[in-house]
Formats: C-alpha cells, structure tokens, sequence
C-alpha cells in the first residue's frame, strides 16, 4: 500500500528525494545508504522492491515516498510483504534486459529469501540484478550474528563488500549491475551499518531513464525457453555453467575494471587484505600503530576486496608473491575468505605465509581496537624494526580505563532497550503478567518485532524467538507437551510477513489448541512504521486526528482473514484497557473451546500517533482554540514507596524521585515530562488492585471564560481550606 506523500503522519523525507533529482556536475551530499539509492537511477534501474530492515531502511523508504518523480522516469518501485517475494520480484531479470534492485535485512532477510535466490541463480540473469543488504553484523546488530557470504558461496552470487567512501559505493552499484549482465550472476551488495551512514560526497551524474520501462512497454513476452527454468534437467547444466563460464566472466570483469583496490605502501615485504567494509577501520587501527598518516596514506600495502566473491587467484597472488607474510583481515566466522586465499596461493605454488583468525578475533565485530591487537602481533613478528611502544600503552590504557570505571562506580546498570513512552504494546505484557498470577506460568513464544523487547525487564516474557511471524509456528512442538495451554504474540505486521501460513493456517488445519496474540498497531513498527495492507487509510487518519483511540479498530483486514480461514474463537480488545485484556487471557488460556483461540489487541503505535496529532494541536493553538492535553500524575504523600507500578510497567516516564517526607528513606513514584497521557499507569493501577497514588489531570490551552471562572473558583475555594 502507497502512503501518499504529504500524509498528516508520514516522516517526510523532501531533502532525500531532492538529492536524488541531483544530476551532472552537482554534489551530493549524505549519507551512505541515501548515496548508494542516488547511484540506483544513475545505473538505469528498472525497478526497485524490497523489504525495509535496518540499516537499509532508508533505501526502500525514500524510493517510495519518491514515486511521483520516478514514475517520471519509467521505474517501478514496490514495497513487498517479505524478503522471499522481493527476491523473487528479481525473476523480472532473467529474460528481459531490466536492470532490478530488492534490498533487505540480513541475515535474517537472506535466509527468507532463500528459495528464490537459488531459483534465481540457477538459470542466471539477463538484465543486471542486484540486492543491497544490510549486513547487520557486530556489536550494534538485531539480529543473529551470521554473514551473507555463506549464500552468495552456495548460490554462486556475486558478492561486493564496497570501501565505505561515497565516490566508491556508488561506483560500485554500476560495476554490480554491469558485471552482473556480463556473468549473468546476480549479485549482493553487503553494507554495514557503519557504510549506512558514513558521510560524505560524490559528483553525481544524470538519471538514466531505462531503455525498458513503465514509460517504454515490452510489446511481446519472451519466447519460450525452458533453458531459463530452475528446472531438472536443464539445473544440472546450470551448475556446469557457474563453474565453466558465469564465475570466470566475473573474474575478468573484476581484473579489468580493477574493482578491487591496491594501497601500496613502503614496506611491501608484509601487506594486508582486507574486505572493503572494514577498510577504514583497518587504517584507523594503522594509525594507532603509527603505521598510517592523518590522511589515510599506510605503511603496509593494503589490498580491499570490494568484491569478496569470487576473488581473482592471479590478483591474490601477485599481491602476495615474494612477501615475507599476508595478513587477512575477515569479519566473522567461518573464515570463508582467509581459505579461499589461501587454497588460490597454494594451487599457484605461492608460499608466502598467510595470518587471519590466528592473530585476529575468531568472530565478532572487528573494531579498531579487535584490529589493533591482531595487527600489533603481525608487526611484532614481521616488523621488529617498528617501534609498538605507544600503540601497546594505548591498548593497555583502554583496558585500565574500562577497570577503573568498573572499580569506581561497581557494575554499571544495564540499559536494554525498551518499548517507547506510551506503547500501546507495553499494557499487554502488564496484563499478561497479571493474568499469570491467576492461571500460572505460561509458555511464551516471542517473535520479532517492537513486542520482543517485552523480553527485558520488567516483563522477561518469551521463550524462543524463532524467526519474523514464526511464533506461533514455534510453539507447535511444545504445545502438546504442556500442560497448561501456550501462548504465541505475534505483530500485525509478522503476521503478514509470515504468520498467517507458518503459523495460522498451520494451526486451525491441525486444529491445535493455542492461543494466539496479535499486536495490531496498525504498521510494521519495528522497521520504521511503515505501510502494510492493514494499515488504516488516509481518511480514516483525518478524521481520527483529534480521538485518542486506536485506529486499528477502522480496518478490518487481519480479522476479515481469520473470519474466512475459519477460525471460531477471537477475541478484541483495546490494547490500553489492563483489566480487560487480562480478563481476555485468562479466558482464553482456561477456556473450553479446543482450537485456536485469537487476541487481537489494538493499539495505534504512539509514535504515529504523535506525528499525527502534533501537527493538528500545533494548529489549534495557532488559531487560538482549545485544546486539552492528559496528564498521568502521582500525590507524593500518598505513595508507599512500593515501586510495584514500575514493575508492572516499566515506562520510562515512571520514574523515581527521593521521598518528600524526612521519616521515610524509600523513594516515591514520579512521572515526568514526556508523558504522553497514555493512562497505563492508572489502568495498572486499577487492574492489580495498587496504591492510590495516581492521579488524571487535564492541562486545559485557551480555555473559555467559564473554565476560567470556575478555576478561579477552585482556587479561592482551597485558599480558604488550607490552614494558616
């Protein structure tokens, strides 16, 4: 579903469209992931799918809001329900002369879109095909710690991993997509989150409207040819054809274009292979070894594989030929690109020692300080001319600093993350575990989605997390062997993703009795509150602009599915209203109906919420109207210093605050700015029978003369009542 540019909700993103108008002799500038979408146009794309997941959101995001100005181009752009439709969507590619771009999340997204991509590398490309992925690996990362390399192996896929130098990147998509044409191999393009928004700048070029087109038909589908299936028996020719002529062809185009970069230093007796992700970490890390200058310039020969599948034997060897040693430097493990180099060195008869995982971290992010320990042993071995005494004090300083911090203030506290002020997500997981006291522990299958930070405390809800809208799925082995009846929670937008076949489909064929919870919140929130099918429509946003309700409830495609896949038991309720929702659970962890049971809980995400009603006060107030804003409070005197609100809720806005009262040590409740009136606190409150201590105000704006009147009323009134 397209969401119209200019939407009272939509984050809008005018500069980014803007910069990729940008044509010859004009300067980009930005960051990378917005940079490598620019060079998408300039290299004549044809259409563009996706499915949006950090850190590539960006790409898919701006290409849609973007339609307008690309329609002007010819070029097709669609938001895809998941990573395997997108990679199929790249099927477009095989016969026609489109060159086709789908980005996602890995490694997760890979792994989605398996099936296709293997389908799609057996008969191979005509036009060119490349996919941006998101390679979310190391410390910063969602997701499982795994890489792409292992696919574009298996699949024989082309693999770029671009220095992260915008002039670079964006050189790189051409190449991807001429190179994919002269192989017939699509191809991947890893970025890091680091590379997503590096910053920088690059002399643009013209869009190219593509020859074929939205603009410019095909008149006539291409003639049969059973040669182009994924298709016994013509797949095992296939698989001769990778070998014999798809990853040699790749190969020329690689030596011929010199897409992979020679640094050359000094001291060529040693050098440094590096894949082009980490190329400005390793220079850093040279740096602190006093083996590279403030501009950049190394010591030690460095060569970056901006294509680190297949590599070039003859290129690795004449890098390595006649060196004392090599040192690679591959993020992650298996090292699959430390043994290709080091089987095309030996087949050569080159023996020049090569270093990797036995000097540098065997999995993990290579930070600059990962890359500076292994680099300090090489040098060390290699170069003992070098004096390391400084870069040895900085590592040994590091390390003290992170103990002295640690002696000083104790274990610091952990911050996980947590769902955002007002979720409407957060009040589930506070009558789940209100419901648990009546009916007891209960197994929970988790997922992926904003509801799996319900992991964390307060809740440390949910155990397993098999995959996006699997949940439910999941719990299918385990189900029978409980005792008590399992829950899966599932977001509305996994459950489009995935959930509605894996998991409901496969549960009311089997008739299984489980329960299932869906977070309608109306936007696949967790990658950035995008469209999904279920997603109310623009009247219905203006309309609702001044209602605090959710606006899930005005559409009706989830529950219209369920109704006509057959299920019977199904349950909606208002995802702010505890009481409710606990009542709901119980009943349906206890009741008699032996099937799938369904929880729609609805609940707009705040966050679009905010962006929809923001714009429309700042309205009213500028025309000098009412307005009233809900305020959450807690009476100070009142509270016990129980704290069993926070534990029930765990938003950030309910905080602590020392206790007024010099009798009492224990701290009191507060809630401070940045409430968003949501009501959680009062309806936990309520429903697990608290203190009294909370309390609802309403903060009146340009009120009338009779609100006036009758505050000033009150005012006197309590003047009168306070004691002398």
């Amino acid at each position: 579903m397209h969401r119209p540019a200019g939407s009272i909700m939509e984050v809008q993103f005018t500069q980014e469209i803007a910069q990729l108008q940008l044509g010859a002799g004009q300067t980009f500038h930005g960051e990378g992931i917005l940079a490598i979408t620019k060079a998408l146009l300039q290299s004549g794309v044809a259409y563009v799918g996706g499915y949006q997941g950090a850190p590539v959101s960006h790409l898919l995001d701006v290409m849609v809001q973007a339609k307008p100005y690309l329609d002007t181009l010819g070029v097709h752009v669609e938001a895809c329900s998941n990573e395997a439709s997108a990679a199929a969507m790249l099927g477009a590619s095989i016969h026609y002369p489109l060159r086709g771009a789908v980005t996602w999340k890995s490694i997760v997204g890979t792994n989605v879109a398996a099936d296709a991509l293997s389908n799609l590398a057996s008969p191979g490309v005509t036009g060119g095909a490349l996919i941006v992925v998101g390679e979310d690996y190391g410390e910063g990362a969602s997701v499982i710690q795994e890489r792409t390399h292992a696919y574009a192996m298996k699949s024989t896929l082309l693999l770029l991993d671009p220095r992260p130098d915008l002039a670079n990147m964006v050189d790189m998509v051409g190449h991807a997509f001429a190179m994919s044409e002269a192989s017939n191999m699509p191809a991947i393009m890893e970025v890091r989150i680091r590379a997503c928004h590096v910053r920088g700048k690059f002399e643009c070029k013209d869009n190219v409207a593509p020859r074929v087109s939205t603009q410019a038909l095909i008149e006539e589908p291409a003639g049969f040819d059973y040669m182009r299936l994924a298709h016994p028996p013509v797949t095992f020719r296939h698989e001769k054809l990778k070998t014999e002529q798809r990853i040699p062809a790749a190969q020329r185009y690689i030596a011929e274009h010199r897409l992979n970069e020679l640094f050359d230093g000094p001291r060529r007796n040693v050098g440094l292979i590096v894949q082009g992700g980490l190329y400005n970490a390793l220079v850093r890390a040279l740096q602190q070894l006093g083996l590279a200058d403030a501009f950049g310039d190394s010591e030690i020969p460095i060569l970056a594989l901006n294509v680190t599948f297949p590599l070039v034997p003859e290129e690795v060897s004449r890098f390595c030929v006649g060196k004392d040693a090599v040192l690679v430097l591959e993020e992650g493990s298996p090292e699959y690109i430390e043994k290709d180099i080091i089987q095309a060195l030996r087949r050569l008869d080159v023996q020049t020692p090569v270093h990797g995982k036995d000097l540098l971290p065997a999995a993990g992010e290579y930070t600059v300080e990962a890359m500076a320990g292994g680099l300090l042993e090489f040098v060390g071995k290699y170069l003992p001319q070098v004096d390391l005494g400084e870069a040895r004090r900085w590592l040994a300083g590091n390390a003290q600093r992170r103990e002295s911090v640690a002696k000083d203030t104790g274990a610091l506290p952990a911050r996980p993350p947590g769902f955002c002020v007002g979720c409407p997500e957060r009040p589930v997981f506070s009558a789940l575990k209100l419901a648990q006291q009546q009916v007891g522990p209960v197994h929970v299958a988790a997922d992926i989605g904003c509801h799996a930070l319900a992991t964390f405390e307060p809740f440390s809800s949910g155990h397993s997390i098999l995959g996006y809208g699997m949940s439910l799925a999941s719990r299918a082995g385990v189900s029978p062997m409980m005792q008590r009846r399992t829950l899966a929670i599932m977001g509305d937008g996994g459950f489009w993703h995935n959930g509605l076949l894996t998991g409901v489909q496969a549960a009311l064929f089997n008739s299984d009795d489980a329960v299932l919870l869906i977070m309608k919140n109306g936007y696949t929130s967790a990658t950035g509150t995008q469209d999904i099918i279920s997603t109310p429509d623009e009247e219905a946003k203006e309309s609702a602009a001044d209602k605090h309700q959710s606006l899930a409830h005005q559409n009706q495609t989830i529950e219209d599915t369920l109704r006509g896949m057959g299920a019977k038991w199904m349950r909606t309720v208002h995802t702010y209203e505890v009481d409710a929702m606990r009542r709901t659970v119980q009943e349906a962890l206890t009741s008699d109906f032996n099937g799938l049971k369904i929880i729609i809980a609805e609940g707009e995400c705040q966050l679009e919420r905010q962006r929809r009603i923001k714009p429309w006060i700042a309205g009213k107030l500028k025309r000098g109207e009412r307005v009233v804003r809900v305020k959450y409070g807690v009476d100070e005197d009142v509270c016990t210093g129980d704290h069993a609100c926070i534990r029930l809720s765990g938003c950030p806005t309910l905080t602590l605050k020392d206790n007024p009262d010099p009798l009492k040590v224990d701290p009191v409740a507060t809630v401070i700015d940045g409430c968003v009136g949501c009501g959680l606190c009062g309806a936990n409150a309520h429903a697990a029978t608290l203190c009294p201590s909370f309390y609802r105000a309403e903060v009146v704006k340009n009120p009338g003369w009779a609100e006036r009147w009758m505050a000033r009323l009150r005012e006197g009134v309590t003047r009168a009542l306070r004691p002398a």
